[in-house]
């Protein structure tokens, strides 16, 4: 549909009709939603970017004031189009919110615009808006960021220094017993803000592309047998049992050991966490001709349908209602280390019956063939 050629008070004034096409061509193309209006802010023309956003169809759309349309939250009092209109200059990157058909409001970047004819006579004036949802989404992320890193790291921090504090206090006169467990908790949670501080450092460099992967030939076999020693202890003391299942010896393959390492880590205090007491955690392995599956498979609490999509989204921790500690970064940073070894991470899972995660690592890294 050409929508300009129900515009008349556009449309007339230029009698190139090939040239109209073409603007009309460009317009519906553009990677952004336009919309135009007459001297009466009436809605003369919409692209089909604007439809999407909106909700509206053109035909819904036009003749109707784009105040009615749009709902923006800057309509009444300090519309950027009218003062665009009436001050004769363009107003660049306002910030505002729409409201679509639906009811939904969303934040958009808006640039707005007076439109003359040939002789400077103001026929209308265009709008031009992007949805930013995403940009404020990360902007949220960036805030809740900080907001958790001075929740977590506080914590340790105020019992380390409490209990150093009792030690001083009492010095030679404290129970020799006592003096152990106070020294006990200081090391316990200068080792968690150690680990919270891991995370952070490895996400944000992960996060800018500065984290190099160090490749060369590593033994699966060797870190899944290390992987199980290292969690035995702490699983028995819940129950828990760890089986290590492996049809056959798993063949080296090109990776950065001690990358490879912290994914299975992180799998694994996942599978830890979200485990009932008295389960069991099994780690499968698979060997195809061009790659090797490694799966943790735990009988936990399971995950619903809907959220295994945002699993490896920073700070995503789940929404079983249970506070769980860290930032929620491991299997952010479990994606990050796999995509980098060119390789990927599945997830199975079903709600009260436990999850699966599955890394897929190439035997041969793909880009190493054209180094």
């Amino acid at each position: 549909m050409d929508h300009l050629a129900a515009t008349p008070d556009i449309a007339m004034q230029n009698h190139d009709i090939p040239q109209l096409t073409f603007h009309r061509f460009v317009i519906d193309h553009v990677p952004c939603a336009v919309m135009t209006v007459n001297s009466d802010f009436k809605i003369s023309s919409v692209n089909p970017w604007a439809e999407k956003l909106t909700g509206y169809s053109a035909a819904e759309a036009i003749g109707r004031y784009c105040g009615d349309i749009l709902q923006c939250s800057m309509c009444k009092d300090l519309c950027p189009l009218r003062g665009a209109v009436r001050g004769g200059e363009p107003v660049v990157n306002v910030e505002t919110t729409i409201r679509n058909k639906g009811g939904e409001t969303i934040p958009v970047t808006m640039n707005t615009a007076a439109l003359l004819n040939d002789r400077g006579e103001l026929v209308g004036g265009v709008e031009a808006f992007q949805d930013i949802s995403h940009i404020k989404a990360l902007e949220r992320e960036k805030a809740n960021f900080v907001s958790m890193i001075a929740h977590d790291i506080k914590s340790p921090i105020v019992a380390i220094g409490g209990f150093a504090h009792r030690i001083l206090k009492k010095g030679l006169a404290a129970d020799k017993e006592k003096q152990k467990k106070y020294v006990e908790i200081i090391s316990r949670e200068a080792n968690r803000a150690e680990l919270l501080l891991n995370d952070f450092l490895e996400f944000s460099r992960l996060d800018a592309g500065t984290l190099n992967l160090s490749f060369g030939p590593t033994d699966l076999n060797k870190e899944l047998i290390d992987l199980v020693e290292t969690y035995e202890t702490k699983a028995l003391k819940r129950g828990i049992k760890i089986e290590l299942t492996s049809p056959k010896a798993l063949p080296m393959v090109e990776a950065d050991g001690n990358r490879l390492c912290r994914v299975l880590s992180n799998l694994m205090d996942n599978a830890l966490k979200f485990s009932k007491d008295k389960g069991k955690i099994m780690i499968a392995t698979e060997e195809t001709e061009k790659a090797v599956t490694i799966r943790v498979i735990d009988q936990g609490v399971g995950i619903e349908t809907k959220n295994i999509p945002y699993l490896f989204d920073p700070f995503h921790q789940g929404a079983d209602g249970e506070e769980k500690e860290g930032f929620g970064l491991g299997l952010a940073i479990v994606k990050a280390i796999v995509k980098g070894h060119g390789g990927r991470v599945l997830v199975e899972s079903e709600p009260g019956k436990g999850s699966v995660f599955s890394v897929v690592l190439p035997k041969v890294r793909k880009s190493s063939e054209s180094e």
